[in-house]
């Protein structure tokens, strides 16, 4: 069969079934990340069926998704949030990083995967899903609550640690001398200070610069400027991904909201993709030898994330319901734990076992995290009860 024919074949089928999926995933109330990723292990290598076809344009697909992922999670920020946030919540951010950093970190040093190893896992179990968790968010109708700014501060000051992370990551898995990690951190650093100035001062300007009331002029603007801007940082060392985070950040006001709008679609279908892109290059074969790993992560990790959130909304004067709800709503992990292993596979520098390791614990993460953001205050009002009755009665 010709390529073109066999590619468009698969690829048709490919989203067609992620449409399917999709609807499932809202049927039973849950995050559709981990069916994409399921999808991808059952048509990858290794999988019920091979589909070679599109390996090549799911590729960059994968690399627009991230892109729109990030620039999408600008949108949602100005620049004036994120100063605010990262003073309002940076001791409880600082526990966050250090007990959810250190055990996949750990556990990658346990296996004799050395300094890179333990780097691209201790991100991979660090940082929340925002995008789960802000649907579970809207989902269970608790924006108005008094913990939900606690989340979001939390979930700001982990988008800010990614800016600073991301670029360190990618050039130790370029192989970049010590010297040359320390210009690119440096770089890093100025890139987000000036874009946050600027979003401070001149966030009109460049909103300005993409609006359109055409609404095919403004999404061929937004697009061409965020990949633009994701391969001008990208040529830095900075990291495509964080250029367009930043982009987004810049991006204020009115033109903000339409822009989140016009996107949303595009970004869910190149998102899509990308997850599926990243279970192709998964073996399903490779996953068993590390699932009992992955449900140990998955148990220290849950515990070390509602610890986090229980410190930092008792902090605020948050009683104990809205705690452990704060709690439970960064235990799932998603979007940017696959970026991170999704880095690190392309660069062939870490061992194949890390990509089975982090899909098998982004999938019970993705999957628990929802569960118990639902149903922890019905089990925090049953197990208070008793404690309450016994102290009526003294």
């Amino acid at each position: 069969m010709d390529r073109l024919a066999l590619t468009l074949i698969e690829l048709g089928a490919v989203v067609f079934s992620l449409g399917l999926l999709a609807r499932l995933a809202g049927r039973i109330g849950m995050s559709p990340i981990p069916l994409y990723l399921v999808g991808g292990l059952c048509f990858g290598a290794g999988g019920l069926v091979e589909l070679s076809g599109m390996k090549e344009f799911a590729h960059l697909s994968g690399e627009i998704g991230v892109i729109l992922l990030l620039l999408m999670l600008g949108l949602e920020y100005t620049a004036a949030e994120l100063v605010t946030g990262l003073r309002r919540s940076w001791q409880g951010g600082v526990l966050d990083l250090v007990l959810n950093f250190a055990p996949g970190a750990a556990l990658a040093a346990m296996l004799g995967w050395g300094l890179v190893g333990a780097m691209v896992m201790g991100g991979v179990t660090y940082i929340s899903s925002s995008g789960i968790a802000a649907k579970v968010i809207t989902d269970l109708g608790r924006i108005g609550n008094r913990e939900t700014p606690v989340v979001l501060s939390i979930l700001v000051f982990e988008d800010l640690a990614m800016a600073v992370y991301l670029p360190i990551l990618t050039a130790t898995l370029a192989g970049v001398s010590f010297l040359g990690g320390l210009q690119t951190v440096g770089i890093s650093l100025a890139v987000v200070t000036v874009v946050l100035v600027v979003a401070l001062r001149h966030g009109h300007h460049v909103s300005k610069a993409v609006h359109s009331e055409n609404s095919e002029v403004f999404l061929l603007n937004l697009l061409g400027a965020a990949l633009l801007v994701a391969g001008v940082a990208a040529a830095l060392q900075v990291s495509a991904a964080v250029g367009a985070f930043m982009l987004g950040i810049a991006i204020s006001g009115a033109t903000a909201h339409s822009a989140t709008r016009i996107l949303e679609p595009l970004r869910d279908l190149f998102a899509a993709i990308f997850f599926v892109a990243f279970g192709l290059n998964t073996d399903p074969m490779s996953i068993p030898p590390v699932l009992g790993w992955a449900l140990v992560l998955a148990v220290v990790t849950a515990a070390t994330k509602m610890l986090t959130g229980v410190w930092a909304a008792k902090r605020a004067g948050i009683a104990r319901p809205g705690r452990f709800r704060a709690g439970a709503a960064l235990i799932a992990r998603g979007e940017f734990s696959i970026v991170i292993a999704g880095l690190a596979v392309t660069s062939g520098v870490v061992q194949a076992e890390l990509a089975a390791l982090a899909t098998a614990y982004v999938l019970l993460m993705a999957i628990f995290g929802p569960l118990a953001a639902r149903y922890v205050e019905p089990l925090v009002k049953k197990f208070s009860r008793p404690a309450r009755t016994e102290t009526v009665r003294a």
